[in-house]
Protein backbone atom coordinates (compact mmCIF):
# COMPACT_ATOMS: atom_id res chain seq x y z
CA UNK A 1 0.00 0.00 0.00
CA UNK A 2 2.82 2.22 0.70
CA UNK A 3 4.18 1.85 -2.69
CA UNK A 4 1.12 2.94 -4.51
CA UNK A 5 0.86 6.03 -2.56
CA UNK A 6 4.46 7.05 -3.01
CA UNK A 7 3.86 6.19 -7.08
CA UNK A 8 0.75 8.39 -6.86
CA UNK A 9 2.55 11.19 -5.42
CA UNK A 10 5.58 10.60 -7.60
CA UNK A 11 3.30 10.68 -10.97
CA UNK A 12 0.92 13.69 -9.32
CA UNK A 13 4.38 15.55 -8.76
CA UNK A 14 6.04 14.80 -12.19
CA UNK A 15 2.63 16.36 -13.86
CA UNK A 16 2.37 19.83 -11.59
CA UNK A 17 5.86 20.78 -14.08
CA UNK A 18 6.11 22.25 -17.77
CA UNK A 19 8.60 23.35 -19.97
CA UNK A 20 9.41 26.62 -20.36
CA UNK A 21 11.86 27.66 -23.72
CA UNK A 22 13.32 30.63 -24.72
CA UNK A 23 16.07 30.84 -28.19
CA UNK A 24 16.95 33.94 -29.26
CA UNK A 25 17.55 35.11 -33.08
CA UNK A 26 20.02 38.20 -34.66
CA UNK A 27 17.67 38.97 -37.39
CA UNK A 28 19.99 40.26 -40.80
CA UNK A 29 17.95 43.58 -40.90
CA UNK A 30 14.60 45.41 -39.83
CA UNK A 31 11.50 42.96 -39.58
CA UNK A 32 9.69 45.69 -42.28
CA UNK A 33 12.42 45.17 -44.94
CA UNK A 34 12.50 42.82 -48.21
CA UNK A 35 15.53 41.06 -46.42
CA UNK A 36 12.78 39.42 -43.36
CA UNK A 37 9.60 39.46 -45.72
CA UNK A 38 10.19 35.49 -45.89
CA UNK A 39 10.39 35.48 -42.32
CA UNK A 40 7.31 37.79 -41.23
CA UNK A 41 4.76 36.63 -43.59
CA UNK A 42 5.44 33.22 -42.14
CA UNK A 43 4.84 34.22 -38.46
CA UNK A 44 1.12 33.96 -38.49
CA UNK A 45 1.03 30.04 -40.15
CA UNK A 46 3.95 29.26 -37.94
CA UNK A 47 2.58 30.31 -34.66
CA UNK A 48 -1.02 28.84 -35.68
CA UNK A 49 1.02 25.39 -36.11
CA UNK A 50 2.59 26.13 -32.23
CA UNK A 51 -0.40 26.54 -30.92
CA UNK A 52 -2.28 23.66 -32.45
CA UNK A 53 0.55 21.36 -31.97
CA UNK A 54 -0.07 18.80 -28.97
CA UNK A 55 1.54 19.53 -26.02
CA UNK A 56 1.89 23.62 -26.58
CA UNK A 57 0.73 26.09 -23.52
CA UNK A 58 2.03 29.43 -23.96
CA UNK A 59 3.94 31.31 -26.24
CA UNK A 60 5.22 35.55 -25.71
CA UNK A 61 2.90 38.02 -27.59
CA UNK A 62 2.96 41.58 -28.48
CA UNK A 63 0.23 43.41 -26.28
CA UNK A 64 -1.99 43.24 -29.73
CA UNK A 65 -1.79 39.79 -29.43
CA UNK A 66 0.56 39.03 -32.49
CA UNK A 67 4.01 37.67 -32.73
CA UNK A 68 6.75 38.77 -30.38
CA UNK A 69 8.90 40.19 -33.15
CA UNK A 70 8.43 44.03 -31.39
CA UNK A 71 9.77 43.00 -28.02
CA UNK A 72 12.48 44.17 -26.97
CA UNK A 73 14.45 42.25 -24.00
CA UNK A 74 18.16 42.91 -25.31
CA UNK A 75 19.89 46.60 -26.26
CA UNK A 76 20.23 45.16 -29.91
CA UNK A 77 16.93 46.26 -31.56
CA UNK A 78 17.88 43.13 -34.44
CA UNK A 79 17.96 40.91 -31.46
CA UNK A 80 14.41 38.85 -31.30
CA UNK A 81 13.30 36.83 -28.88
CA UNK A 82 10.91 33.67 -28.87
CA UNK A 83 9.38 32.45 -25.87
CA UNK A 84 6.95 29.45 -25.01
CA UNK A 85 5.64 26.70 -22.31
CA UNK A 86 4.83 23.04 -23.37
CA UNK A 87 3.47 20.10 -21.72
CA UNK A 88 6.58 18.64 -22.26
CA UNK A 89 10.59 18.46 -23.94
CA UNK A 90 8.88 16.05 -26.56
CA UNK A 91 5.96 18.24 -27.79
CA UNK A 92 8.08 20.93 -27.78
CA UNK A 93 10.85 18.55 -30.32
CA UNK A 94 8.13 17.74 -32.06
CA UNK A 95 6.86 21.51 -32.92
CA UNK A 96 10.68 22.44 -33.47
CA UNK A 97 11.83 19.29 -36.06
CA UNK A 98 8.63 17.66 -36.98
CA UNK A 99 6.29 20.43 -38.00
CA UNK A 100 5.99 23.38 -40.58
CA UNK A 101 8.27 24.74 -38.66
CA UNK A 102 11.06 23.05 -39.64
CA UNK A 103 10.85 25.04 -43.49
CA UNK A 104 11.96 28.42 -40.60
CA UNK A 105 14.74 26.15 -39.27
CA UNK A 106 15.96 24.84 -42.91
CA UNK A 107 16.14 28.81 -44.03
CA UNK A 108 16.93 30.63 -41.38
CA UNK A 109 20.45 31.46 -42.92
CA UNK A 110 18.11 33.64 -45.43
CA UNK A 111 16.93 35.81 -42.23
CA UNK A 112 19.65 35.42 -39.50
CA UNK A 113 22.75 35.97 -38.67
CA UNK A 114 24.67 32.58 -36.77
CA UNK A 115 24.94 33.70 -32.51
CA UNK A 116 28.41 31.90 -31.43
CA UNK A 117 26.84 32.44 -27.71
CA UNK A 118 24.11 29.84 -26.62
CA UNK A 119 20.37 31.17 -28.06
CA UNK A 120 18.28 27.81 -26.24
CA UNK A 121 17.60 27.50 -23.10
CA UNK A 122 14.88 25.13 -21.75
CA UNK A 123 13.52 24.56 -17.93
CA UNK A 124 10.86 22.96 -15.63
CA UNK A 125 8.48 25.91 -14.19
CA UNK A 126 5.63 24.77 -12.16
CA UNK A 127 2.17 24.11 -13.98
CA UNK A 128 0.35 27.51 -15.20
CA UNK A 129 3.53 29.61 -14.28
CA UNK A 130 3.96 31.76 -16.78
CA UNK A 131 7.63 33.22 -17.03
CA UNK A 132 9.14 36.76 -17.65
CA UNK A 133 11.61 37.69 -20.14
CA UNK A 134 14.00 38.71 -17.04
CA UNK A 135 13.41 34.92 -15.84
CA UNK A 136 14.27 33.55 -19.75
CA UNK A 137 17.16 35.94 -20.15
CA UNK A 138 18.34 34.54 -16.65
CA UNK A 139 18.28 31.02 -17.88
CA UNK A 140 19.95 31.96 -20.85
CA UNK A 141 22.82 33.05 -19.15
CA UNK A 142 22.63 30.20 -16.33
CA UNK A 143 23.06 27.86 -19.32
CA UNK A 144 25.74 30.03 -21.08
CA UNK A 145 28.01 30.21 -17.71
CA UNK A 146 27.13 26.26 -16.08
CA UNK A 147 26.63 24.20 -19.60
CA UNK A 148 23.09 22.09 -19.53
CA UNK A 149 22.51 21.31 -15.23
CA UNK A 150 18.75 20.71 -14.08
CA UNK A 151 18.50 24.18 -13.55
CA UNK A 152 18.58 25.23 -17.63
CA UNK A 153 19.53 22.57 -20.53
CA UNK A 154 19.20 21.64 -24.29
CA UNK A 155 17.70 19.41 -26.55
CA UNK A 156 21.05 17.32 -26.56
CA UNK A 157 20.91 17.42 -22.68
CA UNK A 158 17.68 17.40 -21.34
CA UNK A 159 17.03 17.06 -17.73
CA UNK A 160 13.90 15.53 -16.64
CA UNK A 161 10.65 16.69 -14.56
CA UNK A 162 11.65 17.34 -11.17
Amino acid sequence: MGSRIYVGLFMTSNTQYQLAQINIAQAKDEMDTETMSGFVNRLDEINAVAEASDGFVWRLQSDDGGDATSIRVFDDSLLLVNMSVWDDVESLRNYVYKSLHVELVRDREAWFDKISAMHQALWWIPKGHIPSTEEAKEKLETLRENGPTQEAFTFGKAFQKP
